[in-house]
C-alpha cells in the first residue's frame, strides 16, 4: 500500500502530514489509509509538471520514443493485472472477474496511444492549399500543456487510463486527482509510470477529497486543461473553474440512457442485454441502460422474465467466486441509492423486484437488483441518475413514442435499442439525441471508438484519435514564399 504521494518521479508526504481511511465495501472494514493531499501538494505537483512540460525531455521526444514508454506501462499493468484486481475490488467492491476485465482494458488503452503516438511521427504537418501562391500555410500539432485530470470511483484506474494515455501519447505532462473512495490502484500506477522509464514530472498522483485537492487543481493557474468525469453538479463547478482562466475543458458526466426493446426482439436476449447494461458493476456506470422501454404487446412477458431472471443473480464479496453483484462502492452511494427508491414508491412506482438489502448480508453495502415500474414520466426515478442497480421499465405504443419518451431527458450519453428488424434499429438509432448508440447490445465499449454524450452528459469526446485530440492544440505556421517586398507601407 502507499502511504505517500506521486510527484516529480518521487513518493513524498503530504505537506500537511494527513491521511483518510480506505473502506471495503463488503465488510464495511478500514483496510489501508491514502495520503490526504491539500491545495499545497497539488502546487507542487502542478509546478512539476510545468517544468516537466517547459523544460523536460517529455513534449520534445518523438512519438515513437514516447510510444515505446507507454508500451513499458503497459506491459507492467499486465504483469501486475491480478495484484491491481484485487486491490479494486476491495476498493471498489467490484466482482473480481469484472475487476481483470478493467485491468486489462487499462493495459490495452495504453497500448493503443502508443500505436497513436507513431502516428504524430508519419503524419507531423497538414500543407493547406492556398489561393496566393506568395504565402504557404501548414498546420501542425502540438501537446497542449499540463493537463488536470479528476476520475471517479466506479472504474478507478480505467478511467485515468483514459486520460492519462492520451495525454501521455500527445505529449502533455499531467496531475491526476483520483477519488478519494478508491484511491490505492492509482498510486500503483505510480510506481508503474516510474519503472516504465517516465521522466519525473510527467506523471504526479495527488489523492485527496474534492475540496481539499480537486478544488485546487481545477482553479490553478500552472494548468491548461481540464478533464473531468463524474456527475454534472460536479462538472458544472470544473466548468466555472476552466472558465476563470479559458482554459480547455473535457466532461464526461452523468446519463439516464434508453433501451427501447421492440415487441420482435428475442426475449431471453434482451433479457439478458438488460441486466448486462444495469447490473454490471453494480449499476454504477455512466452509461446505465437505466430506462428500458418496451413496447407494450412484449411488455408484460419480458417485465415477467426480467423480474424472474434479476432474482438469481448472486450477490456477495467480489473475491467470492460466482458472484455477480458485489456491493455499492461506499455508505453514502448506497443510503443515495435506497433513498432514490423509496422516493419512487413515495411518487407511486411499483417495486417488482428487489428493492433490499438481501438477506444474510448483514454487513457491506449489498442491495438486490431493483426494478421499477409504474413510475410518471416526471417521477425523480424516471428522468435523475441514481447510479446503482436499479432499472426503471415503462411500456410504449408505437416507435415514435419511444423516441420520444427516449430522448425526452436532460441528459444524453447512451441509448440502445433492440430489434429484429435492422432498418428500424438503424432508423431509432439515427433518432436518438446520444452520443453512443448500441443495436441488439448494450455498454460493450471499445477503446478505438469515441465515448460521450449529448447535452448535460457532457463535453467533448474520449477515446479513440478523439481522446488524443483533446490533449493537441492545432497550430497554423504561415510563410511569405517570395523576395518581393510586400509593398503595403514601403513602395
Amino acid at each position: 500500500m502507499r502511504d505517500r504521494l506521486f510527484i516529480d518521479g518521487a513518493w513524498v508526504a503530504p505537506v500537511r502530514g494527513g491521511s483518510f481511511p480506505v473502506i471495503d465495501p463488503a465488510t464495511e472494514e478500514v483496510f489501508a489509509h491514502a495520503p490526504a493531499g491539500t491545495a499545497e501538494d497539488i502546487d507542487r505537483a502542478v509546478k512539476a509538471a510545468r517544468r516537466a512540460f517547459d523544460e523536460g525531455p517529455w513534449p520534445r521526444m518523438s512519438g515513437r520514443e514516447r510510444a515505446a514508454v507507454l508500451r513499458r506501462i503497459a506491459d507492467g499493468v499486465t504483469a501486475r493485472q491480478d495484484e491491481l484486481a484485487r486491490l479494486e475490488v476491495r476498493d471498489n467492491g467490484k466482482p473480481l472477474p469484472e475487476a481483470l476485465w478493467d485491468i486489462g482494458d487499462v493495459a490495452g488503452c495504453f497500448s493503443y496511444y502508443a500505436g497513436l503516438a507513431e502516428t504524430l511521427d508519419e503524419d507531423p504537418e497538414e500543407i493547406v492549399p492556398l489561393g496566393d501562391d506568395r504565402f504557404s500555410t501548414k498546420v501542425v500539432r502540438e501537446p497542449v500543456g499540463v493537463a488536470g485530470a479528476i476520475v471517479p470511483w466506479n472504474y478507478p484506474l480505467l478511467m485515468a487510463a483514459w486520460k492519462v494515455a492520451p495525454a501521455l501519447a500527445a505529449g502533455c505532462t499531467m496531475v491526476l486527482k483520483p477519488s478519494e473512495l478508491t484511491p490505492l490502484a492509482a498510486l500503483e500506477l505510480g510506481a508503474i509510470v516510474a519503472e516504465a522509464g517516465l521522466p519525473a514530472g510527467v506523471l504526479n498522483i495527488v489523492t485527496g477529497t474534492g475540496p481539499d485537492a480537486g478544488q485546487p487543481l481545477t482553479e490553478h493557474p500552472g494548468v491548461d486543461k481540464l478533464a473531468f468525469t463524474g456527475s454534472v453538479p460536479t462538472g458544472s463547478k470544473v466548468m466555472m473553474a476552466a472558465a476563470r482562466d479559458i482554459k480547455a475543458v473535457s466532461l464526461e458526466l452523468g446519463g439516464k440512457s434508453p433501451f427501447v426493446v421492440f415487441a420482435d426482439a428475442d426475449i431471453e436476449a434482451a433479457v439478458e442485454w438488460i441486466m448486462f447494461g444495469i447490473f454490471w458493476n453494480q449499476g454504477q456506470v455512466c452509461s446505465a441502460t437505466s430506462r428500458v422501454l418496451v413496447e407494450a404487446s412484449l411488455y408484460p412477458a419480458l417485465l415477467e422474465r426480467l423480474v424472474a431472471e434479476a432474482a438469481k443473480i448472486r450477490i456477495g464479496n467480489g473475491m467470492d467466486e460466482g458472484t455477480l453483484l458485489g456491493p455499492l462502492v461506499s455508505k453514502g452511494q448506497y443510503d443515495k441509492v435506497l433513498a432514490a427508491i423509496e422516493r419512487g414508491r413515495a411518487e407511486g412506482a411499483t417495486v417488482a423486484g428487489g428493492g433490499r438489502r438481501p438477506a444474510g448480508l448483514n454487513t457491506g453495502y449489498f442491495l438486490e437488483p431493483t426494478i421499477l415500474t409504474d413510475m410518471s414520466e416526471d417521477s425523480f426515478v424516471w428522468r435523475e441518475e441514481i447510479f446503482g442497480p436499479v432499472v426503471c421499465v415503462k411500456p410504449f405504443g408505437d416507435e415514435a413514442d419511444a423516441v420520444r419518451l427516449a430522448n425526452d431527458s436532460r441528459f444524453g450519453l447512451a441509448a440502445a435499442v433492440m430489434s429484429k428488424d435492422r432498418a428500424r434499429c438503424e432508423r431509432v438509432a439515427r433518432a436518438f439525441r446520444a452520443g453512443i448508440v448500441w443495436i441488439n447490445c448494450s455498454q460493450p465499449t471499445f477503446t478505438e471508438a469515441p465515448w460521450g454524450g449529448y447535452k448535460q452528459s457532457g463535453i467533448g469526446r474520449e477515446l479513440g484519435r478523439w481522446g488524443l485530440s483533446n490533449y493537441l492544440e492545432v497550430k497554423q505556421i504561415t510563410a511569405y514564399e517570395t523576395e518581393q517586398p510586400w509593398g503595403w507601407y514601403i513602395r
